[in-house]
């Protein structure tokens, strides 16, 4: 009995040691189990950071895209074929005046690449960028973000388009100061929101002058956030009020620049068939249809003027009106917005009356040209100066350096835009009552602005 009790307990003995040897092996297995997933998980782990910073990296990355392209402007006399070409350029010129040597852009054909821009984070994170054109009204811009070895892609498209500018929301717009004095009065024909003024007048902080009984009817904004208004005399008003009250309620300080519309006198020069010469007399009264003026002609118009469809003056040129003028059309000029010389003036120093071209004739040399309405006078790089009477005149006026003075008054039906930054000065007697259609409607001659405009709902990732 006593042996086959012993052999037992031997036997229970090795089933023990069997079964933790059996616990020790799958323990093992276990902890190298766990281990193995755990380095698995801080590898996922890791991977998913790297990978988020990738595209951390990619939308910043169009974040800095969007800030350029934000600054890009072309003109709108860019045909739908060049626009590429143009919008590549411009970025280029604002990035060059920007110093912002990290982001260098190359152009092949219809494709502009931004090779690798190092972030903040160091070269491991960092972004390239590829605009390239995918129809004349789309850009389609790429921008890919990298941390590491790992990649990320985001996709937008810009869509071309254009609109007015916003300074034919006013009846005066000046680059310059506006200065009035005299008994002259800015008013609205149908409100006074019509007379209102824009002044950028970033070359002078005194941007407005109102000086004896002048007045605007309506409100004043000035570009120049350190702009200042000079108001002397009882009655010197801005918006019905006067004194300091008329400066603090109706005048805004600092508002953001407006974009003075492109002018294209290009357009009417094919009207101007029948050149003048020194031979022509202008001292009598004499009807000129669809004029051309020489440069350094210089005429003087002494007697009654009948001007009808286009009157297209070349640089250099004096062009004086002493008689009274009867004009049909649109008198232009071929100077540049950048010209403040005074070299190049026109001169009305008789009374004018004014339709508009809608009234023309219906004659072949006029064809075409009955709807190019909205406009007056432009003519860059041209003084204009009224000094005689006039009822309405038919449209915008634009030049670079205007002034009204004397009796001059009455109607205009659209905006006086000066592009010189020399200032804007209208005295007298007279008042000046404005009939503008706004910035909905744009003058004939004047080119609308092409835009590049953020497609938000175009925002994708692809696979890649």
């Amino acid at each position: 009995m006593r042996t086959k009790e012993l052999l037992r307990r031997r036997r229970q003995q090795g089933i023990v040691l069997i079964i933790t040897m059996i616990f020790v092996v799958v323990f093992s297995a276990f902890s190298v189990s766990l281990a193995t997933f755990a380095g698995t998980n801080l590898q996922i782990a890791k991977n998913h950071k790297v990978a988020t910073k990738a595209r951390y990296s990619a939308e910043s990355g169009l974040e800095i895209m969007r800030y350029w392209l934000d600054q890009v402007s072309i003109s709108g006399t860019t045909s739908a074929s060049q626009r590429f070409d143009a919008v590549c350029t411009s970025l280029q010129s604002v990035l060059a005046d920007a110093n912002a040597t990290n982001v260098n852009p190359t152009q092949s054909g219809s494709i502009l690449t931004i090779p690798s821009v190092s972030l903040a984070g160091g070269s491991s994170e960092r972004f390239t960028a590829v605009l390239q054109s995918v129809d004349v009204d789309t850009l389609r811009l790429s921008v890919s973000g990298y941390h590491d070895a790992i990649q990320r892609t985001i996709e937008v498209d810009y869509l071309f388009g254009s609109e007015g500018s916003s300074v034919f929301d006013f009846g005066v717009a000046t680059k310059g100061p506006l200065s009035l004095t005299g008994n002259i009065e800015l008013k609205g024909v149908n409100s006074a929101a019509e007379s209102n003024a824009y002044i950028e007048s970033l070359d002078e902080t005194l941007a407005l002058s109102i000086v004896g009984n002048s007045q605007v009817d309506g409100n004043v904004k000035i570009g120049n956030p350190m702009g200042t208004v000079n108001l002397q005399g009882g009655q010197a008003g801005i918006g019905g009020e006067t004194g300091q009250d008329a400066i603090d309620n109706q005048v805004e300080i600092g508002v953001p620049l407006s974009e003075f519309p492109e002018p294209n006198p290009d357009i009417f020069e094919s009207y101007a068939i029948n050149a003048i010469d020194a031979s022509t007399d202008t001292t009598a009264n004499a009807t000129f249809e669809n004029i051309r003026i020489p440069a350094g002609l210089n005429p003087h118009f002494s007697g009654q003027a009948t001007l009808k469809g286009v009157i297209f003056i070349e640089t250099p040129n004096v062009v004086t009106f002493s008689g009274s003028v009867d004009m049909t059309g649109i008198i232009v000029g071929d100077g540049s917005v950048n010209d403040d010389s005074g070299t190049n003036q026109i001169i009305f120093q008789g009374n004018v009356v004014s339709q508009p071209v809608s009234a023309l004739p219906s004659e072949s040399q006029y064809a075409g040209l009955h709807e190019q309405t909205g406009t007056f006078i432009m003519a860059p790089g041209f003084a204009i100066s009224f000094t005689g009477n006039f009822s309405t005149l038919s449209g915008a006026i634009a030049g670079n350096g205007i002034s009204f003075s004397g009796n001059a008054g009455g109607t205009i039906n659209g905006s006086i835009i000066d592009y010189s930054s020399a200032g804007m000065t209208l005295s007298g007697n007279s008042d000046l009552y404005f009939n503008r259609p706004g910035s909905s409607n744009i003058p004939a001659g004047f080119v609308p602005k092409t835009t590049l405009a953020f497609d938000a709902s175009s925002y994708r990732e692809p696979t890649l």
